[in-house]
């Protein structure tokens, strides 16, 4: 088996001329970061923050989170990519979180997940085009009772099928 490379550094990064982290939001963030021994300590909630006000993490703002919090970059690069719930790229206006645990997969999670993707046109990981929906699988949402299910950003639909689920999309073009 051989590795597959792609030649990441010398990539070309999206940039912009104005920081992601101005000095209001470093004077809003210093109080959070005081409250830990280490600066380094605030990089989850600095972090969520970034990505509450652009919607993503662009890896612009992880570096200059890194310099915030005097650590390397790749240090905040590695927690970025080690949670779930950080985007590196734009996410759609609507992420759908479909469940795979073992109930909603005993319950037909594979197919409605296969029906979903088709309907969508994209497969698990992915956005579509228009920027509208982001399909991904998570791996339990505690909503064994109602399976299979799924989180549309921040609200839970139980037992679905391809039907009522397909109707739920549309809903919400």
């Amino acid at each position: 088996m051989a590795w597959i490379t792609k030649n990441s550094g010398q990539m070309p990064e999206d940039r912009r001329s104005e920081p992601y982290l101005d000095h209001a939001f470093k004077a809003e963030m210093e109080p959070i970061v005081a409250r830990y021994p280490k600066r380094q300590a605030a990089t989850l909630p600095l972090l969520h923050a970034v990505q509450e006000r652009v919607g993503y993490l662009p890896y612009q703002s992880l570096e200059e989170v890194a310099d915030f919090l005097e650590i390397e970059a790749s240090q905040v690069l590695d927690t970025a990519t080690f949670y779930e719930e950080f985007w590196l790229k734009p996410k759609g206006k609507y992420v759908i979180w479909l469940c795979q645990s073992i109930s909603c997969e005993i319950m037909g999670e594979p197919s409605l997940t296969q029906k979903v993707a088709e309907h969508l046109g994209i497969d698990p990981g992915q956005t579509t085009p228009d920027g509208k929906f982001t399909l991904m699988k998570v791996e339990c949402l505690g909503a064994c009772d109602g399976a299979p299910c799924a989180l549309v950003n921040e609200k839970l639909h139980e037992n679905l099928n391809h039907d009522n689920f397909v109707q739920v999309l549309d809903a919400l073009k």
